[in-house]
């Protein structure tokens, strides 16, 4: 319905007040998520891509039973997609999520995340 008599919101209202409505409710949303991560685990997925000017861009998820929620994206153009950086990264996001959350991790490039995936498990295998 389209109310003509309603003000528009200013400037100010949409950059402080309700934006921090919105980022509140995001965080709320996440902590129900997190808590379906201590009760039943996740899975972690990166999906990489690169553009027209072969600029790399990684996108990391959270998978649950509740559903996917989007945790970050990382521009993997200033370095190569090796094993080793890609573990970093996992890995940074494995600590973030909480260890004891992590099932596994789904991915879109096999050949590079072989190592990745053999150097989490290894980490696991020495935590227990």
């Amino acid at each position: 319905m389209v109310r003509p008599n309603l003000p528009a919101p200013s400037y100010h209202e949409i950059r402080v007040p309700l934006l921090n409505k919105k980022v509140e409710y995001t965080e709320n949303l996440l902590e129900d998520h997190k808590l379906q991560w201590r009760k039943h685990g996740c899975s972690i997925m990166s999906d990489a891509w690169t553009d027209q000017k072969q600029r790399c861009l990684i996108n990391f998820l959270v998978s649950s039973l509740v559903g996917t929620m989007f945790v970050k994206s990382i521009d993997g153009s200033n370095f190569v997609k090796t094993g080793e950086k890609l573990f970093e990264k996992l890995n940074s996001l494995v600590e973030e999520i909480r260890e004891e959350n992590f099932v596994q991790v789904i991915t879109d490039n096999w050949s590079n995340y072989v190592l990745a995936g053999k150097l989490l498990k290894e980490k696991r295998t020495h935590l227990y």
